[in-house]
């Protein structure tokens, strides 16, 4: 990642996820992100980070790192911050841009422009997801209570990922399926091929997208030994 990171020219925007990266869940320990925030700035990069998943991985604080430490070092950066998995808001929008400018005559060109795209795409959204999400995010006890059920859903997940290794172990010993376990977030890739896809969806109702990409909230303790069963069977 670094050997192409360091082949970007000047000026572009790097794309990068915050946490739980989508599609792999493969994230950037706090030492990576420190070494690609030390190429950004010596070739004058310009990060635009997408926040979609803070507080799916570690915790809403620790899932910042990337962000807060990118913020210290740059002077232009682009953060994306969704409302939509961590909140359960998928249809009302919820979220945040936010323009990290140079100056104060940048900021308000950056501003017009934004402006601009947001009259265009959808003007003016329903206020409904992010008046609720300030309610909760300004009442002390209503904000502990969603971060209790933000960590139930983190502690779920990574359960779920141990549950599947734990069985692709006895179904699949020689395979090495581990990355599963390392990863983050809701996603990640199973590691098999189209054709053993197609295999699990025609042979035995399991379906995933062509790429191998699964969802581990799909999981659960009534589906996963038929689910190991079925990928040892195709492998």
């Amino acid at each position: 990642m670094l050997e192409v990171l360091n082949k970007v020219p000047s000026g572009d925007v790097l794309l990068l996820h915050g946490c739980c990266h989508n599609p792999t869940g493969m994230d950037l320990s706090a030492g990576q992100w420190d070494e690609v925030i030390k190429v950004v700035v010596e070739r004058g990069l310009v990060p635009f980070i997408d926040l979609a998943y803070q507080g799916f991985a570690d915790s809403l604080d620790e899932d910042a790192y990337g962000v807060r430490a990118m913020f210290d070092r740059v002077p232009e950066m682009i953060v994306a911050a969704s409302c939509s998995k961590n909140f359960g808001l998928y249809r009302e929008r919820a979220g945040a841009l936010t323009f990290v400018s140079s100056n104060a005559d940048t900021a308000a060109i950056v501003s017009s422009q934004a402006l601009n795209i947001v009259r265009t795409m959808y003007s003016l959204p329903p206020d409904h997801g992010g008046a609720a999400v300030t309610i909760i995010l300004d009442d002390p006890d209503l904000r502990n209570e969603w971060l209790a059920e933000l960590n139930e859903m983190r502690k779920r997940m990574k359960e779920m990922r141990s549950m599947i290794i734990a069985g692709l172990g006895k179904t699949a010993p020689d395979r090495d399926f581990s990355h599963i376990e390392r990863a983050n977030g809701m996603f990640c890739y199973l590691g098999v091929s189209p054709e053993q896809v197609a295999r699990l969806k025609q042979e035995y109702g399991i379906y995933l997208v062509d790429s191998g990409r699964i969802n581990v909230c799909g999981i659960t303790g009534d589906n996963v030994e038929y689910l190991c069963a079925s990928i040892a069977a195709v492998i």
